[in-house]
């Protein structure tokens, strides 16, 4: 799914984490939209018509239209024809640092989406992409059966998408950090005995069209690259689908500070001054306090150009 994988197993019987290995490959084999035998290419190129799929498949779908639902529509898997328009048209390491548009005719459709035990039909003229719904729903599949082989605990990573459960290999809880590409500093150090973090930004996976700076977080609402104050949000759930679509909803503005928020999510989002701002429950999650605070559920991140001394 184009990115890097980590996998951490604690106790179990051997050979748990290679089995998860081959499941994330197994995965990315019905899931990459760059793999043109893939399940995801088949939906694609058979949009209108009714295609026999896996069970990880629907899953995969139906996780995707609960996204769509809960966050309002700020998360839409049929932004496919709007990423290949950007420039997004193969796997990253192939994209060129000054690239031409894509061409794609297909259009959003979440609406029209329907699923069956063994199916899937999307509407004519649509198309999927599963980008990060694919590796927060990868690493909660994975998680689940590892716990369920008998491992201790479990730590799997795809792509930043962070799903922790049972014990952390020196016991007790998980430590994640959440990392800003501006600073080796952490924007936070998150303590999870178990759930998932998520973190979504405009600051990676950059590239220019005709000049103008491109990336691959589609607004839905616009149709092109992501704008607006925020550059990186981070958000906290049970699941790791469910942060990853949080995330990309904070980090548009649509859900902020509980008022788009589901329940059991907490959230943080980043401008370009460094400044950061969280949600306030996510002080329990909170390993420290984090360095000049400046008010409650507010500090800056050093090293990313942002100075108190300019808000006077």
């Amino acid at each position: 799914m184009g990115t890097g994988a980590h996998l951490i197993v604690v106790g179990g019987r051997a050979g748990l984490a290679d089995r998860a290995a081959r499941r994330i490959a197994r995965l990315e084999r019905l899931w990459s939209r760059f793999l043109p035998n893939s399940e995801i290419s088949r939906l694609n190129a058979c949009a209108g018509r009714r295609v026999g799929v896996s069970p990880d498949t629907v899953e995969l779908v139906e996780r995707a239209l609960d996204g769509w639902r809960m966050s309002g529509g700020a998360f839409d898997p049929t932004l496919l024809g709007a990423v290949i328009r950007a420039g997004y048209d193969r796997t990253f390491a192939r994209i060129p640092p000054a690239a031409m548009p894509g061409r794609s005719s297909a259009q959003t459709g979440c609406a029209g989406i329907e699923t069956g035990p063994d199916w899937v039909r999307l509407p004519a003229g649509t198309g999927v992409d599963p980008g990060g719904i694919g590796k927060g729903l990868a690493a909660d599949i994975v998680a689940d059966e590892l716990i369920a082989a008998g491992a201790d605990g479990v730590c799997v990573n795809l792509g930043g998408d962070v799903r922790v459960a049972g014990t952390a290999p020196e016991g007790g809880a998980w430590t994640v950090a959440v990392e800003h590409p501006w600073t080796d500093t952490p924007v936070v150090m998150l303590g999870l005995a178990g759930g998932a973090v998520a973190t979504s930004t405009t600051l990676r996976r950059r590239w220019t069209v005709a000049g103008e700076p491109r990336h691959h977080l589609i607004d839905p609402r616009t149709g092109v690259s992501a704008g607006g104050p925020a550059n990186l949000a981070a958000a906290v759930a049970g699941r790791a689908w469910v942060a990853e679509v949080q995330a990309k909803a904070v980090l548009l503005g649509s859900a902020w500070r509980g008022s788009g928020l589901p329940d059991g999510v907490e959230a943080l989002r980043v401008d370009a001054s460094g400044r950061v701002r969280t949600t306030p429950g996510l002080a329990a999650y909170m390993d420290a306090e984090p360095p000049a605070v400046l008010a409650a559920r507010e500090y800056w991140v050093p090293g990313t150009g942002y100075s108190p001394a300019r808000e006077r």
